[in-house]
């Protein structure tokens, strides 16, 4: 722990600092040796607030993706250059902004000095080091190779959060031209058109299908638009609930497949996902049917579920794993052969993250297709819509001063 301190040395000079010590005796034992003579000790309130987070919720505390990797790329860098565990987490410890992050970390400190393993200690925290994450450190732990551990738990975690970060830095853009289409229409419908449904009513003029039909929409927003939002917050509040239960989220992982394109890439990314996992596991020297079991966490959808089952009766009566791929419609050809590949030369694990970077690279290039092509579309519906709105309002106008000539 962190304490600050008031002391006074043998010159009669005072002086305010903080030193880094198990508790505040070994603390003023340091001090002294120094030539220090202690007149106060405490905690710090970073380490205050920090005491009070590990006592009641740092197993609750999630490290978010960035945090994780920012961690686990330190503990490669550090062990790698002969660090031992505690002071390695001790120096991340004191990067950490957020007291909830610095007491998670604490408490993985605490635990250690408890003669705990790190596995364990890790696997007190689950919300934020995964089964796959603790069998690789465990792995690690077991050969005495804990540092390259951390590096290949390093190139996962950073691949993941470079997958996500693509897709969201692809979507941002169609989901802007989205809200302000979106912001358009509602201005249309709820200002504009009330505006000229009151003026046509006041002229008496005869107004055609298409925008009869567009002013009694318009009627029907404005008149029921607590219903509307009372029906946009339930589903809201429904897709909420379904991604945070089970049941929802396996609900959620078998529709997403099934959508036209979206479903395609969603499909590549859960196998990159599962292949790089098993790779990973196999290279740590993991047994397969354990590395079935952790890869088994990765998804949710039942049709890889079923095909988990069917690796663990292949691993059982001695097949090779190649020989499932190839009869199920979820692993393409090439993908398949080069797994076989890698069980014929014995580097199955390699093979598997092999084919884990190619099906990323592939995800890379359909997202950045799918998008060039989906924001030209949105511009269009755009326009086709703003322009259908423009044309059913001014087209009674139009007919009126024909009339009148």
């Amino acid at each position: 722990m962190i304490l600050t301190f008031d002391a006074i040395d043998t010159a009669g000079q005072s002086s305010t600092d903080s030193i880094e010590a198990a508790d505040s005796r070994e603390a003023v034992d340091q001090l002294r040796r120094r030539g220090l003579y202690v007149t106060r000790i405490e905690e710090t309130a970073d380490q205050k607030r920090a005491g009070v987070a590990r006592s009641t919720s740092s197993g609750t505390v999630r490290l978010p993706l960035k945090t994780l990797v920012l961690f686990t790329r330190q503990m490669a860098m550090l062990l790698r250059a002969g660090s031992g565990l505690v002071p390695a987490i001790m120096a991340i410890k004191r990067q950490m902004k957020k007291p909830g992050h610095a007491a998670l970390l604490g408490d993985l400190v605490s635990t250690l000095e408890d003669g705990t393993q790190l596995t364990d200690a890790l696997r007190k925290h689950g919300r934020t080091f995964d089964p796959v994450y603790c069998a690789i450190v465990a792995a690690g732990e077991a050969s005495a190779s804990l540092t390259e551990m951390f590096e290949r738990i390093a190139s996962i975690v950073r691949k993941r959060r470079v997958v996500r970060n693509k897709i969201i830095g692809s979507l941002a853009y169609p989901a802007l031209l989205i809200c302000m289409c979106s912001s358009i229409l509602m201005t249309l419908l709820f200002f504009v058109l009330p505006r000229f449904s009151a003026m046509f009513k006041q002229l008496g003029v005869e107004t055609p299908m298409m925008t009869r039909v567009l002013l009694a929409t318009g009627d029907a927003l404005t008149s029921y638009w607590p219903v509307l939002l009372g029906l946009a917050v339930a589903m809201i509040l429904t897709i909420v609930w379904l991604a945070k239960s089970i049941r929802g989220r396996q609900l959620m992982s078998d529709v997403q497949i099934l959508i036209p394109v979206l479903g395609r890439i969603r499909l590549r990314l859960i196998q990159a996902q599962i292949f790089r996992t098993m790779g990973t596991l196999l290279e740590s020297s993991v047994g397969v049917l354990d590395t079935l079991e952790l890869a088994r966490g990765s998804t949710q959808n039942r049709r890889f579920q079923d095909l988990f089952d069917s690796l663990d009766e292949a691993v059982t009566s001695g097949r090779q794993l190649s020989s499932v791929f190839e009869h199920t419609n979820l692993v393409e050809a090439y993908v398949c052969q080069a797994i076989h590949t890698g069980e014929d030369s014995g580097n199955l694990g390699g093979a598997l993250t092999y084919c884990a970077d190619m099906l990323d690279e592939t995800n890379a290039e359909l997202i950045d297709t799918g998008m060039r092509l989906l924001e030209p579309v949105i511009l269009i519906g755009m326009g086709l819509v703003v322009g259908t709105v423009a044309i059913s309002l001014f087209l009674p106008l139009f007919e009126m001063t024909s009339a009148m000539r």
